[in-house]
């Protein structure tokens, strides 16, 4: 043990009261530190900020939700103990029991371990969500309301200083088509495949409540829909089931039916909410903080959240496109290099990383596989960004704009949103990225939506 974790551990053992064992840090939580140990016969999980990030208010909120929830009946972790840091934890913390199940999407949603529980998730999405949505916001003194969301989501994707047509028609969008309020409620903020702990019952705990607040109870019901958190499946509500069924579970739960078109803005903002996220951490990358290739492809899938939040709009379509690296190019003859060629090359370090390269660490098997997409999509790149570039200057000539600044400047002002051209222009700049980016993406459809 480090000299650290030996300091943790005296701190646990004083505000347990009672020895600990087995002190483990896990991997994974960006922005949290997450330990494990036992304790008077419990297992236990810590959450901590790190030392030199703490956010004491945040996490006094976050123990106020756990204890909200649990009087209300969310299946919650029971909260044994939380602190601002000063008790000697170092920094803010919340120590809750550990519960047992599966929290990986890919394996809930496909393997035969979880085939029975799969068809009574929906129903418990909606029950549950009703019941954080039933808890009256005065129990959560500390929580505030976030103010206009769509207005607090436009200053985070103007804070990059990038000109993005796609996000200032979907701004513009879904500034016209604005559902009438509701009353608030608490917000879980980020509820979705990813962040449900299942076993063999179903829904055990609603976990990572760090953007819980006070708002619209839609918005938890559009994130829940939103493509992201389908993971390759099709059925709209974290791949598990329809619409329908998740708006009847609700209803039941809350007296309340969900107005469909309400939760459709919702879905598309957070379409657009998932693609400023996805900058947000593609800038971990970008900025030197955090040396990731998972982050830097991260940028490469805003254009996929566009695409669903235009899709969701009505205003795109989804369409069949072949990977233009299906086919081998053909060499040039006579080379100036000698074969293999760049793009061959690349293809067989991309075959490597999936095919060949072994390892019992499921983290870096994740990354091998995100490093060959990285690959790909330089593979892509290098074939169609030469004609696409020229394609996309003559499109904006077409339109009168020298580039996609000004582009992004007539759509803020409502001078083109309605322009049939400036919709062209815009569908096939984001269609052309999403075709280097992951060309099957573009295949599917709202078909959930639309049965």
């Amino acid at each position: 043990m480090t000299a650290g974790s030996v300091a943790l551990g005296d701190a646990l053992e004083c505000v347990l009261g009672a020895p600990i064992a087995g002190l483990r840090r896990l991997s994974g939580g960006a922005s949290r530190e997450t330990w494990e140990m036992e304790a008077g016969g419990r297992e236990l999980i810590l959450r901590r900020d790190p030392p030199g990030a703490p956010d004491a208010a945040g996490m006094a909120r976050e123990a106020d939700c756990f204890r909200a929830c649990a009087r209300a009946g969310v299946p919650i972790p029971t909260l044994v103990a939380h602190g601002d840091g000063t008790d000697g934890m170092g920094s803010p913390y919340l120590l809750m029991e550990r519960l047992h199940g599966e929290t990986l999407p890919h394996r809930l949603l496909r393997s035969d371990r979880w085939a029975v529980v799969r068809p009574k998730l929906v129903h418990q999405f909606g029950e549950i969500l009703g019941r954080i949505h039933a808890i009256d916001p005065a129990e959560l003194p500390r929580l505030d309301e976030h103010g206009d969301p769509l207005t607090r989501l436009r200053e985070s994707h103007a804070a990059f200083g990038e000109d993005r047509p796609a996000m200032e028609l979907i701004f513009r969008t879904l500034e016209q088509t604005r559902p009438e309020p509701v009353p608030p409620a608490l917000v879980h903020g980020d509820f979705r495949n990813g962040n449900l702990l299942v076993d063999e019952s179903g829904v055990r705990a609603v976990l990572d409540w760090e953007l819980a607040h006070i708002g619209d109870p839609r918005e938890d019901l559009g994130w829940l829909c939103a493509r992201a958190w389908r993971f390759g499946e099709e059925p709209a509500v974290g791949g598990f089931g329809s619409y329908e069924e998740l708006f009847a579970s609700y209803g039941q739960a809350t007296g309340v039916d969900p107005d469909p078109e309400a939760v459709r803005w919702w879905e598309a903002y957070a379409c657009a909410q998932w693609a400023v996220f996805c900058r947000l951490q593609a800038e971990r990358h970008l900025g030197g903080t955090e040396q990731s290739v998972e982050m830097a492809v991260l940028g490469r899938r805003i254009a996929e959240a566009e695409h669903d939040a235009l899709l969701v709009l009505g205003l795109t379509d989804a369409e069949v496109v072949e990977d233009p690296v299906r086919d081998p190019v053909p060499v040039a003859q006579p080379a100036v290099y000698d074969r293999p060629t760049a793009d061959e090359l690349l293809n067989a370090v991309t075959g490597f990383l999936k095919e060949e390269l072994t390892t019992e660490d499921p983290r870096s098997a994740y990354l091998a596989k995100v490093a060959a997409n990285a690959l790909t999509i330089v593979r892509r790149e290098m074939r169609l960004g030469p004609a696409e570039r020229a394609a996309h200057r003559a499109r904006l000539a077409a339109i009168g704009c020298a580039n996609d600044g000004e582009l992004a400047a007539r759509i803020r002002r409502g001078a083109a949103v309605d322009d049939p051209d400036v919709l062209t222009a815009v569908r096939s700049s984001i269609t052309a990225q999403v075709v280097v980016a992951n060309p099957r993406y573009l295949a599917s459809s709202d078909r959930d939506r639309r049965a």
